[in-house]
């Protein structure tokens, strides 16, 4: 198989145990990350400004939460493919999420292997569209 051409990465959460260990994981796959943010307002700025290819975001965060950034990224970059990461994973967030138009959810507390296998399944969907 090919190797898959690494997709840029913004992390967003607000707690930076999270984004550290995410961007843990992402760099053991050698995925670049090229930002992070802490709040859904820095996350949608940030967005706007680099066109990442691959966003992972949190649902609850201050200033705005993950479901309002996600509608937020989906208007300024359509193509950024956006994976939910949250402890709160039940059938009515995933739901809306996936609704909004969320690419994936991964559930707290994360594993390496789950966050990656993820992140493949949902470049591999947007590939095949």
């Amino acid at each position: 198989m090919e190797k898959l051409k690494k997709l840029s990465v913004i992390v967003v959460d607000d707690d930076n145990m999270m984004r550290e260990m995410l961007k843990y994981i992402l760099r053991s796959e050698d995925y670049p990350v090229i930002g992070e943010a802490s709040n859904g307002q820095d996350a949608i700025a940030l967005c706007a400004k680099q066109k990442p290819g691959l966003v992972l975001l949190d649902i609850n965060m201050p200033k705005m939460d993950g479901m309002q950034v996600l509608e937020g990224i989906r208007k300024i970059s359509p193509a950024t493919i956006v994976l939910m990461v949250s402890a709160e994973a039940t059938m009515n967030k995933v739901h809306e999420a996936i609704e909004k138009g969320a690419d994936g959810f991964v559930v707290k507390p994360l594993n390496s292997a789950s966050v990656l296998d993820k992140i493949a399944m949902c470049i591999e969907r947007k590939g095949s569209q």
